[in-house]
């Protein structure tokens, strides 16, 4: 694999905006196959909106083994992966086609703040490439212009540039250098433009000379969005809307001196828009929890009970993002998976509770015997509590096998199965079984074979109630189900049948069926109001009978009244309710609690077992979050509907008792106390402390301050001398006191003397040294009661204060110089009274500076390679004890100083080695705990180091000329390469003096083109060329000038390109135009 494949191709793109005439057009990937070292296209658009932005990188990938990666940086150091959000989205694509990696940087709805410089790294094992490109942002014309360059970096093997000299800042040490060093630094850290550096130096110099000279007449300076602001001596930048572009370091600089700061700033913090929801499911179950945040692609970061859950556990769980909301899903849940399900964000928190049951099965409403005659209906009907479960019906242990005469249906909650056309057959034992339960519920279908013999005389009606084999006085249906009364009759001729019930209404839902042995009588549906008395007359002309038959009709309960919360706690409260007024004549067997959180829609339920009481506590609630409660109501034939819902409340608890709640101090007539907060606070938050205190033997406790403090010390005044007082104090929220912190002791309202001590600090207690010009804050604690008075002496004398600042407080004293002097020097006496006793402390301050230059230096004595010299100590030792000398030496010729001894303690010395033939004068610095002296004493005559034996004189020769013209000894030679491999041509040159070295390309100067680099080493001509394209191809001339004369050479360079890579960049170009 090779550098020439990993090839980045940038182009910016407008979306809404920007059209193709506006914007120029982007190089296909044929047109750049290795794009030059130093590039740049401009590309702008203008309208009078600026929308969406994108940048598009393209990698061509053929022999890369695996995706690269890629990262977009702003400015220098800014990863924008970590600032995706509403405004910045990266998305990268795949052409298997074409084997072409596709990266894309996506500015949304762009703005001023997004102007800046921007690159483009894209790296894999043992390749680099990188881009880099500029987005300027017109606020007045309302555009955006584009501008990038692409910067082809090699990356071999071995190479890896040292991160001292990236953090390097060239301009400032280029600013900071005399101009004999410019060259030496150019070549250290590799300038090539140096004369274009410094001619930008020289600019930003009389720039900052023009707003140093300004800044005292303009108090405030517009600059889009940054206000500069001087009041008195402050200085003040403001930045309004602030943006991720302003995240960087700043400089105030004020003559000489720097101050620094670094401003951070960071995407506007995601909200949870709408939170989790708590759910209870069964095991084996499906379970998604939802949220919507307030920015579409945030990062969240899901936990359960406290611990964070991430893809590499099993695949348990699988986290999804559809626009701005989030998912976790748990597909199989399990008894384990029981807990409470957190989301966290940057802005905010949303906590779930899951709970998960074993499957259990409850039957509302089994199935019953029936016994039919000859062609009736017969319904088996059952209801069980799950909806969702299936179940077989048996006839004698056999499946049912439905067809036009039997039918099973399967409605919400209950199993019916069906017969019509009743048959002898028929008759056997029938049973439903749930799937996935032991559960058998059975029931038996008797047939009732009715014989009626003819007698051909007249007989007068009879009504066979005992016929049924059911009591006669009370037939109970449950409200729903069909109301079916058989009758069976007698009567010759067939007797007309009349039913009767007092204010009966049928509603069409009542119809009578006439048969020749007996009648039907039918109620669709029945509900509550069909119970009553029903009389059954039958007549014929031989006579008439009656019956009466009571109907009884039983249902669900109804809805109990809306339940009550009482007893609320930290995650509990206890919920209290009335029993239905009408329990649907049957007695109730309990109830069912439910709750849900205030905002959700899905309620949990809280018992499995019914409630046979009417109050409960309820448990395991988050604090902080809003519920409500619903009951049901529970008796044999079903579940009623759900209450009315409880009033909202939230669990809360009162705060824990504040801590550490001592006595601070203690006067005539007022008491200092102070505490720190509770341990636990709680989602009530803190509203304040209450701070009573009690007089020593009562119980009465007295509020010590008007209403609630929210700090954490109080100064309790108007106490009386002499009085014991107890003091407690309770932390307050919405959920009610804490408990109480009180002082073990009684304390006594009564000034407490104490002996004035002045603790002085460890350093103090030598000589403070500080140097001329810095800045001296002198802090001495003390202790004593009443305030002490404090005296400052120095010397023996009362202290100036203005020269010195002197700040007094209860326990302790500063003094303060804002620019240490000479004069400051001296024995400082502080001194504490109180009435008769007193405590002095004394503190030694000495200033020193650098000393003087040495005085009286002599050259005492010159001798072969030696020279003697003495000299006296300074005149100015700079108030410290002069801790040695450096003596230097520097030839005439050159005049360069070089240190011979340092540190050197005498005041003469004997400077060896020295060059025969040389004059030397020699100078000397003083040193002190500051440094060396600024100036030095320097020798006024030089020391001339003779030579020794007879005199030479050399004869006089004539000066040979050794000037020659250019002539080259090694000429260039014609190469063919391959398209994108560096190539370098070379040869090899003479001349006296070194001739100047020109480059052409078919008669044009390459010297200002950076595709190309010139070396030359010991006469060793090279011209290097970056990955070379056809179009490098061409006729190389190398020239050499110098004052004798000039010489060129040329050769010939054929680039030749990839089959398959010309191929597909043919293709490439095609589509693009």
């Amino acid at each position: 694999m090779t550098f020439a494949n990993l090839v980045l191709h940038l182009f910016p793109e407008k979306s809404e905006t920007v059209t193709p005439a506006e914007v120029a057009p982007a190089p296909a990937a044929s047109e750049l196959p290795a794009p030059p070292v130093e590039s740049s296209q401009n590309t702008e658009g203008n309208r009078e909106h600026c929308g969406n932005i994108t940048f598009t990188a393209k990698v061509a990938g053929e022999s890369l083994l695996k995706k690269p990666s890629v990262k977009w940086f702003k400015g220098k150091w800014m990863d924008l992966g970590s600032k995706v959000g509403k405004h910045l989205q990266l998305h990268d694509t795949y052409d298997r086609n074409n084997k072409v990696y596709t990266f894309e940087m996506e500015i949304i709805e762009a703005n001023m703040t997004f102007a800046g410089g921007y690159r483009c790294e894209v790296s894999t094992k043992d390749k680099f490439d990188s881009s880099n490109f500029n987005l300027i942002v017109n606020g007045k014309m309302n555009s955006c212009h584009f501008w990038h360059s692409d910067t082809l970096i090699p990356f071999r093997r071995g190479e890896a540039k040292s991160e001292s000299q990236s953090d390097v800042d060239v301009w400032e040490i280029l600013r900071k250098a005399p101009p004999s060093e410019y060259e030496k630094i150019a070549f250290q850290y590799g300038i090539t433009d140096l004369r274009g550096m410094l001619k930008r130096l020289k600019r930003i110099k009389k720039e900052e000379k023009k707003s140093t000279g300004c800044s005292s007449n303009i108090n405030i300076n517009y600059l889009f969005r940054y206000i500069f602001e001087a009041i008195g001596n402050k200085r003040i930048l403001t930045i309004n809307h602030c943006s991720l572009a302003d995240d960087a370091a700043y400089e105030c600089v004020v003559g000489e001196e720097k101050s620094f700061t670094e401003l951070f700033v960071k995407e506007p913090p995601i909200l949870i828009t709408h939170p989790l929801e708590d759910q209870m499911v069964m095991v084996g179950e499906r379970v998604e929890f939802e949220c919507e945040v307030s920015e579409e692609g945030a990062t969240v970061k899901w936990e359960k009970d406290g611990i964070e859950l991430t893809r590499e556990e099993t695949f348990k769980y699988r986290f999804k993002k559809d626009g701005k909301k989030q998912y976790l899903i748990i597909n199989d849940s399990t008894k384990e998976d029981s807990g409470h399900y957190t989301v966290k964000t940057n802005g905010g928190v949303s906590v779930a509770e899951l709970i998960v049951q074993e499957k259990k099965l409850e039957v509302y409403q089994s199935i019953a015997d029936l016994t039919v005659k000859a062609r009736d209906q017969a319904v088996f009907k059952c209801e069980v509590s799950d909806e969702n479960v299936k179940g077989i019906w048996l006839k004698n242990g056999k499946e049912v096998v439905p067809d036009e005469r039997i039918k099973i249906s399967h409605i919400g909650r209950i199993h019916k199965l069906t017969i019509e056309d009743v048959t002898p057959g028929d008759e056997a034992d029938y049973s439903f079984i749930p799937q996935g339960f032991a559960y058998n519920l059975s029931a038996k279908l008797q047939f009732l074979e009715v014989k009626i013999d003819f007698v051909p005389r007249e007989e007068p009606p009879k009504i066979h109630l005992d016929c049924l084999g059911q009591s006669p006085d009370t037939i109970v249906v449950v409200a729903g189900n069909k109301l079916r009364l058989d009758v069976p009759i007698s009567g010759d001729p067939t007797p007309t049948v009349i039913w009767q019930k007092l204010l009966f209404e049928s509603e069409g839902r009542v119809r009578v069926e006439m048969h020749e042995d007996h009648c039907v009588f039918i109620i669709e549906g029945a509900e509550k109001e069909d119970e009553g008395v029903y009389r059954v007359i039958v007549k014929n002309p031989v006579g008439e009978d009656k019956a009466d038959i009571t109907v009884k009709v039983i249902d669900v309960p109804d809805p109990p009244e809306a339940p009550k919360i009482s007893n609320i706690g930290e995650d509990y409260c206890t919920v209290q309710w009335q029993p239905p007024k009408y329990d649907g004549g049957q007695p109730v067997l309990g109830y069912i609690l439910e709750r849900k959180k205030k905002k959700s829609y899905r309620w949990m339920r809280l018992n499995f077992d019914l409630l046979k009481e009417l109050t409960y506590e309820a448990k395991r609630m988050i604090e902080g979050v809003v519920y409500e409660m619903r009951i049901y109501a529970v008796n044999s034939i079903g579940m009623s509907r759900p209450s009315p819902a409880s009033q909202p409340f939230m669990p809360i608890a009162p705060p824990s008792e504040p801590t550490h709640f001592t006595v601070e101090d203690v006067s005539d007539s007022t008491v200092a106390l102070k505490w720190r907060p509770p341990e636990r606070i709680g989602a009530g938050g803190l509203d304040g402390y209450i701070v009573e205190y009690c007089k020593d033997g009562s119980t009465e406790w007295i509020p010590a301050l008007p209403g609630l403090t929210e700090r954490t010390s109080a100064l309790i005044k108007d106490l009386v001398t002499g009085d014991k007082l107890q003091f407690r104090i309770k932390a307050i929220n919405l959920a009610g006191e804490s408990g109480a912190a009180i002082i073990k002791e009684p304390v006594t309202v009564q000034e407490i003397l104490q002996r004035p001590k002045i603790w002085l600090p460890r350093h103090l207690r030598q000589t403070l040294v500080k140097k001329v010009g810095e800045t001296i804050n002198i802090v001495i604690p003390f202790q004593g009661k009443p305030r002490p008075k404090i005296i400052w002496m120095k010397d023996g004398q009362t202290l100036d204060s203005k020269d010195v600042g002197i700040r007094n407080s209860n326990t302790d004293t500063i003094l303060f110089i804002r620019r240490a002097e000479l004069h400051h020097s001296g024995a400082y006496e502080v001194t504490l009274q109180i009435e008769n006793m007193t405590d002095k402390v004394t503190i030694t301050m000495q200033i020193i500076d650098k000393p003087g230059p040495p005085q009286n230096i002599k050259l005492v004595d010159v001798w072969g390679f030696n020279a003697a010299l003495e000299w006296t100590p300074p005149q100015d030792d700079g108030n410290a004890q002069i801790l040695g000398y450096t003596v230097q030496k520097a030839d005439k010729k050159t005049m360069e100083w070089y240190t011979v001894f340092d540190h050197y303690r005498r005041t003469n010395c004997v400077v060896s080695d020295l060059i025969m033939g040389n004059e030397y004068f020699f100078r000397i610095f003083s040193e002190n705990l500051c440094g060396l002296s600024e100036t030095a004493a320097t020798t006024k005559n030089p020391a001339y180091i003779q030579k020794t034996g007879t005199t030479y004189k050399p004869p006089s020769y004539k000066e040979h000329d050794f000037s020659e013209p250019p002539k080259f000894t090694h000429p260039l030679v014609n190469r063919s390469v391959i398209a994108g491999y560096n190539t370098t041509l070379s040869c090899a040159v003479r001349g006296i003096p070194k001739p100047k070295i020109f480059w052409y390309k078919n008669k044009m100067d390459l010297s200002g083109d950076a595709k190309y680099r010139m070396f030359s080493k010991q006469g060793v001509l090279t011209l290097e060329i970056r990955k070379p394209t056809p179009f490098d191809g061409g006729c190389y001339t190398c020239k050499a000038v110098n004052e004798c004369g000039e010489a060129e050479i040329e050769c010939r360079l054929d680039v030749r390109g990839n089959q398959m890579n010309l191929m597909d960049n043919t293709n490439t170009a095609m589509k693009n135009e």
